[in-house]
C-alpha cells in the first residue's frame, strides 16, 4: 500500500514510522527543509501522559472575562475576521461544562495513556535518544482552590490507573530541590510518577532519520497545494504544481490541516492556538528544575534538558499570526524567575512561537473521514508530542485493517459531521 503523509512534525513523522513498520510504501511531504521546524520545534518539552486536560473546562469562560485584564493571562482572545475563530470559540465554550469535560478529558486520557505504551516500546526497540528524561511532572497549585479542583482531574485518572501522589508544600522540595531557592509559596502539588521530558524536536528528527533507513522518503520544501477527488475517493494531491496519486492519503498538518479540506466540501473544527517558549542555557545546575514542573496559576511549563530549560506555554487564539509577543516573553522570564532564579542565563535564552492545532474538545481528530482513502491525525492542541506515538499506532492499525488496541470511540472526525456524512461514509465503506 502506497500512503501520502501531508506533515512532517512529530504526528506525520511516527505515523510514518508505524505505517512503514506495518510494511507500507510511505512518503512524507512537508514545505520546510527539515522535520520538525514548524509547531514540534520550540514545544514546552513535556510528555504529559498524566496531565492531560481540555482547556475547555467549567470555570473557563468566567476566568477567559478576568484574563482578558490580566498582565500575565494563560489564555488571551484576539479578535479576527475570520469566522472560523467565531465558530470555534463557540463551540469551544459548549464543552466547558462538567458533563462534557469529564467525557473529554477520559478520550484524551485514554489516548495519552496508550501513547506512553507506545513511546516506551519505540524507546526499548530502536533506543532513541533526545535529551529525555523519566522523572514525572509535578503540577504546582500556589492557592488552595487550585488544589481543590483537581479533584475531578484525579478522578479521572484513578479511573484509568494513572499513577499520582498529592505533595505537601514541604515534599515538593524532594523531587525539585531548586524550587527551595525560588521561594515562592505553594498550597502543594499533584505528583504524576510516570511523565516524561526531552526536546520533541531532536526526538522527531531522529525519528525520521530512522524511517528513512525503513525505506520511509522524505520530501523537504516542496508545497502541498490542493487535494483532487472523484466523489468519495480522493485521487491525488497537488504538490508543487504536479498532481501525485497513492493508494491512501494521511493529513498531518497541524493548523494548516482544515485549509486544505475546504475544496473537498470538509469543515474540520481545528484552529490554532498560538503558544511561546523560551530555551535558556543552564547557569547553575542546583538551581535548574530537575524533570519538569507546571505552574496551574499561568499554565507555563518549566522543563529540565541537558544543558538547557524550556518554558513554554500560554495559548492566545489569534489566528495564523506568528509575530513574537514581548509581553509573553516577560511572563515567561517572570515565572522562571519566581521558581527557578539563576538557574539559567536569560540574555541568551531563543524566544519562540508555535501554533498548536486545537479542537474545541481537547480530544484530537485521528482515523476515517467521508472520503474512502483519505485519513486524519490532527487537532492534538498542547499535547501532540504526548499523544504522537499513540496516535501514529493506532492510525497505522485502522489502515492495515487490525482493531486498535483502545477504544475508537470519539477520536475520529465524525463526532463533528451531521448524522447525514457519517452515513455517506458507512454507504462509501
Amino acid at each position: 500500500m502506497r500512503v501520502f503523509i501531508l506533515g512532517s512534525g512529530v504526528i506525520g513523522t511516527t505515523t510514518a514510522w508505524y505505517l512503514a513498520q506495518s510494511g507500507c510504501e510511505v512518503t512524507v511531504v512537508d514545505r520546510q527543509p527539515a522535520s520538525a521546524l514548524e509547531t514540534s520545534y520550540g514545544n514546552a518539552g513535556q510528555l504529559s501522559f498524566g496531565y492531560t486536560s481540555p482547556w475547555a473546562a467549567p470555570g473557563v469562560p468566567g476566568k477567559a472575562m478576568k484574563w482578558l485584564f490580566a498582565q500575565h493571562a494563560p489564555l488571551s482572545i484576539r479578535p479576527t475576521r475570520d469566522l472560523r475563530q467565531l465558530a470555534w470559540l463557540t463551540q469551544m465554550l459548549r464543552n466547558c461544562t462538567a458533563e462534557r469535560y469529564a467525557v473529554n478529558k477520559a478520550r484524551m486520557v485514554r489516548m495519552s495513556d496508550y501513547s506512553r505504551d507506545c513511546l516506551n516500546a519505540l524507546r526499548a526497540s530502536t533506543g532513541l535518544e533526545f535529551e529525555g528524561r523519566q522523572l514525572g511532572t509535578t503540577q504546582l497549585f500556589r492557592t488552595q482552590q487550585q488544589l481543590d479542583a483537581a479533584a475531578q482531574d484525579i478522578e479521572v485518572l484513578a479511573q484509568y490507573g494513572v499513577p499520582y501522589e498529592l505533595l505537601t508544600p514541604a515534599q515538593i522540595a524532594q523531587f525539585e530541590p531548586g524550587l527551595a531557592g525560588g521561594g515562592a509559596q505553594m498550597a502543594g502539588a499533584l505528583r504524576l510518577p510516570e511523565d516524561q521530558t526531552g526536546d520533541c524536536r531532536l526526538f522527531t528528527q531522529r525519528l525520521a532519520a530512522l524511517a528513512a533507513q525503513s525505506g520511509v522518503q522524505f520530501r523537504y520544501g516542496q508545497q502541498i497545494e490542493h487535494l483532487q477527488h472523484d466523489g468519495r475517493t480522493v485521487t491525488g494531491v497537488q504538490i508543487d504544481g504536479r498532481l501525485e496519486t497513492a493508494d491512501r492519503y494521511v493529513l498531518a498538518l497541524g493548523s494548516y490541516s482544515a485549509d486544505l479540506l475546504l475544496s473537498l466540501g470538509m469543515h474540520l473544527p481545528v484552529y490554532p492556538l498560538k503558544g511561546y517558549s523560551l530555551t535558556i542555557p543552564i547557569v547553575d545546575a542546583q538551581r535548574a528544575p530537575t524533570s519538569t514542573v507546571l505552574d496551574e496559576s499561568y499554565k507555563i511549563a518549566i522543563t529540565r534538558f541537558d544543558e538547557r530549560i524550556r518554558v513554554g506555554g500560554m495559548a492566545e487564539v489569534a489566528g495564523f499570526d506568528l509575530s513574537l509577543n514581548p509581553r509573553r516573553r516577560a511572563t515567561l522570564e517572570m515565572v522562571v524567575n519566581d521558581l527557578f532564579p539563576g538557574g539559567g542565563d536569560l540574555a541568551r535564552a531563543e524566544f519562540w512561537t508555535g501554533l498548536r492545532p486545537a479542537t474545541p474538545d481537547g480530544t484530537p481528530v485521528v482515523g476515517a473521514t467521508p472520503y474512502s482513502n483519505l485519513f486524519l491525525n490532527t487537532g492534538h492542541g498542547t499535547l501532540g508530542w504526548t499523544m504522537a506515538c499513540g496516535s501514529g499506532r493506532y492510525l497505522a492499525d485502522l489502515m492495515q485493517g487490525r482493531s486498535p488496541d483502545i477504544d475508537t470511540e470519539g477520536l475520529d472526525v465524525f463526532r463533528y459531521l451531521s448524522p447525514r456524512s457519517a452515513r455517506t461514509q458507512q454507504e462509501a465503506a
